[in-house]
């Protein structure tokens, strides 16, 4: 039995998981746990028996929790699709997310390195493992017509939940006094709390909207494993046999490790080139937030008038000149101007191409593993993005070059999109 599409409730209720997990996105990996940790473990340590610097790290740490979900994705959603567990799944990464910022509480200083590493670790792991799930109710709970529009929703939740939350916690740094808090380091302590919290309450809140697993028989774990990697191999031959969606892969695997990178080191950027300070930055972070709001749904105005594909192209011109403009930008108010251009095709660029690889999926029966693929690449063009820009950073002793360098795969994006022909396709 099929769910009924384009049901409010679960259409509001599948947006409101944006508005829980994307707290961890904004708080803790952008604006409050990188630079807690540098402040609280040393400049310089060895470990594992290798000598490390803080920011190095913290860079491997993100790295290894990506990879982990990209190893673990494909296997994990095969079984989502032949065990009917996508919703099971889906609460699982979130409790795992949820409970490894609740343990950051604890995270003090140089003898907690491990526990606050294996607590940002989960957390990443639970946040980024819990997208494919997420993603693959898409064209589940909505018809082909709404996935634009429900796409930026889930966007634009997230992006005020976050900031609202965001603001918080700034607060709470800012002015520990006012909330009957100590210190400054047990009130960033406290906010990571505040994050564990408010992913798990809107999270399960978001799961009681959600369509129920439908549980198909099977003789047990083992036998559901091995029909989910038959599941997703399946799938995978679908997808080699499809031409469009082959290429809308290719487009966006080549544009997302700049996005995904401009993401993550624009306020490193900010720091190390023009000397932000931490109040400065935080402001910037507010303003990609906010600006993102409604980049989402222009980006869906833009789609629903001259289609998927301009919209894509509209916003990667807008990327590219970012890249640019980041070279060449001197000033902190010049900054600012690019901080908001990134804020406008941040959100839209995301929202977009999600929706567009909804629609290019021709059933509703092995979503899962058709958004494992896209899933998969999303975390791959993260690892090669930031290696890449680190690598040049590291030999060009220049950000701006490894910014500059950037626009490679907005071009590279540009064009393999430019063959791309989105057919709707009905789903079945």
């Amino acid at each position: 039995m099929l769910q009924q599409l384009n049901d409010r409730r679960t259409m509001n209720g599948w947006a409101l998981f944006d508005w829980a997990n994307s707290a961890f996105a904004l708080v803790i990996t952008t604006a409050i746990f990188p630079p807690y940790f540098e402040a609280v473990i040393d400049k310089e340590f060895t470990a594992l028996g290798m000598q490390f610097s803080n920011s190095s790290w913290l860079a491997f740490t993100i790295s290894i929790s990506y990879l982990i979900i990209a190893a673990l994705s494909p296997v994990l959603s095969g079984i989502a699709d032949a065990g009917g567990r996508r919703k099971f799944f889906l609460q699982a990464f979130t409790t795992i997310g949820g409970l490894g910022c609740l343990s950051l509480y604890f995270f003090q200083d140089m003898g907690d390195l491990w526990l606050g590493t294996i607590g940002f670790m989960l957390g990443l792991i639970g946040f980024a493992g819990g997208l494919v799930f997420y993603n693959s109710f898409l064209p589940v709970i909505a018809t082909v017509d709404r996935f634009d529009k429900l796409s930026a929703k889930g966007f634009a939740m997230g992006y005020v939940g976050s900031v609202l939350l965001l603001i918080l916690n700034l607060a709470m740094v800012l002015k520990p006094e006012l909330f009957g808090i100590p210190d400054t380091g047990m009130a960033t302590r406290l906010a990571f709390v505040t994050v564990g919290i408010w992913w798990l309450v809107f999270g399960y809140i978001s799961f009681s909207r959600l369509p129920d697993d439908v549980r198909k028989k099977s003789a047990g774990l083992a036998d559901v494993a091995k029909k989910g990697v038959e599941e997703f191999q399946s799938v995978w031959k679908k997808v080699k046999a499809s031409p469009q969606t082959l290429r809308f892969l290719g487009a966006f695997f080549s544009y997302s490790a700049g996005v995904q990178t401009v993401i993550f080191l624009a306020s490193l950027f900010a720091a190390k080139e023009l000397g932000f300070e931490t109040s400065e930055l935080i402001q910037v972070v507010l303003i990609l937030q906010i600006v993102a709001i409604g980049g989402a749904y222009l980006a869906a105005s833009v789609s629903k008038r001259y289609g998927n594909k301009a919209a894509i192209y509209f916003q990667l011109v807008i990327w590219f000149c970012i890249c640019l403009a980041g070279y060449f930008v001197q000033g902190k108010s010049t900054f600012y101007g690019v901080a908001a251009a990134v804020g406008l095709v941040m959100g839209g660029i995301q929202s977009m191409s999600r929706s567009t690889y909804a629609k290019l999926i021709p059933t509703r029966e092995d979503v899962t593993s058709y958004f494992s693929f896209y899933d998969i690449l999303e975390k791959m063009a993260i690892v090669m993005g930031t290696f890449i820009f680190a690598g040049l950073d590291l030999l060009t002793g220049s950000m701006r070059l490894s910014l500059l360098a950037l626009s490679f795969f907005f071009a590279m994006g540009m064009i393999i999109l430019w063959r791309f022909r989105l057919e709707e396709v009905e789903t079945i």
